[in-house]
C-alpha cells in the first residue's frame, strides 16, 4: 500500500505568514431559475407593507439542517416570480442587490410605498460535497456566500484518504452549460481564485487517493478468498461433528 505524504495531507503547505489582497471580481451569486427568495419590505406605515409580506406558497425543506422550514418567492422555469400588487417580476440574471433596487423603484414610481426598505435573501442557497469526505451531504447554506473551504468544513473535512491537490469542482450556469474545474487545495494560489467562493448548486467531488484504491482493491480480492475458507472451515466442521 503506497504512503501518503504530509504534503499532500495538509492545506496550503506553501503558504507563509502573509497578507493577501481581495479576489477580484463581484461573486455576489446572481438569481436562477428555480431559486426561492425571500423578500422583506418595510416602510413608514406598517399596515401599508403586510400585503408584501405575506409568505408565499413555495416551500423550502431543510436539508442537512435542522428547524422550521422557510416560505419564498419560486423563480419559474421564464425566470419571474409572482408578486404582490406588482405582479410578475423578471428576477433572473439579478443580484439581490439589483433586485431590491428594482422592486423598491417599482413600489416608488407607483406610489404605492413611501421611502420602501426591500430586503432579499436565498432560502435555497445550497451545495453538495462528496467523495471522500467525512459526512458527504447536501449542505444548505445560512448565508448568502460560502468558500470551499467552509463548505468542506460542513461535511466534516476530507478524510485521510481524500485527494486535496486534485478536487473537482461541477458549476452549472444559467443557461444549462456546465464547468469543470480541478482545484490544488495544496496550492496557495486557491486563496486568490474566482474558484474559491462557491455558488449554489455547485457540486465539489473529492477523489480518493491511491492508498484508498489500493486498499479497496486489496479487499474485493481477499474478501472472496476468505468467505471461501470460511465455508470449507464449516463444512469441515460440520463433518467432524457428524462422525
Amino acid at each position: 500500500m503506497s504512503c501518503v505524504s504530509t504534503k499532500q495531507s495538509v492545506y496550503f503547505h506553501d503558504l507563509p505568514d502573509t497578507v493577501l489582497a481581495p479576489i477580484q471580481g463581484n461573486f455576489e451569486p446572481v438569481i436562477q431559475k428555480n431559486d426561492v427568495l425571500q423578500i422583506t419590505v418595510s416602510s413608514m406605515n406598517v399596515e401599508d407593507v403586510v400585503i408584501y409580506n405575506t409568505p408565499s406558497m413555495a416551500t423550502v425543506g431543510g436539508v442537512a439542517s435542522a428547524g422550521p422550514q422557510a416560505t419564498g418567492f419560486l423563480v419559474d422555469d421564464s425566470g419571474y416570480i409572482q408578486y404582490p400588487v406588482l405582479g410578475q417580476v423578471k428576477v433572473t440574471g439579478l443580484t439581490k442587490s439589483q433586485l431590491s433596487k428594482s422592486i423598491r423603484e417599482q413600489l416608488t414610481a407607483r406610489k404605492l410605498l413611501i421611502d420602501p426598505v426591500v430586503s432579499v435573501r436565498f432560502l435555497n442557497y445550497r451545495v453538495t460535497v462528496i467523495g471522500e469526505v467525512t459526512r458527504p451531504q447536501v449542505v444548505n447554506i445560512g448565508s448568502d456566500r460560502v468558500t470551499i473551504l467552509e463548505a468542506l468544513g460542513l461535511a466534516g473535512d476530507i478524510t485521510a484518504f481524500g485527494k486535496k491537490d486534485n478536487v473537482m469542482l461541477i458549476r452549472e450556469s444559467e443557461d444549462g452549460t456546465r464547468t469543470v474545474k480541478r482545484l490544488n487545495l495544496n496550492d496557495r494560489s486557491l486563496l486568490s481564485s474566482p474558484y474559491y467562493y462557491l455558488r449554489s448548486n455547485d457540486v465539489v467531488y473529492v477523489e480518493p487517493n491511491k492508498a484508498k484504491v489500493a486498499s479497496t482493491n486489496t479487499t474485493r480480492q481477499v474478501l472472496p478468498l476468505i468467505l471461501s475458507g470460511l465455508s470449507i472451515l464449516v463444512i469441515v466442521i460440520d463433518r467432524l461433528v457428524v462422525h
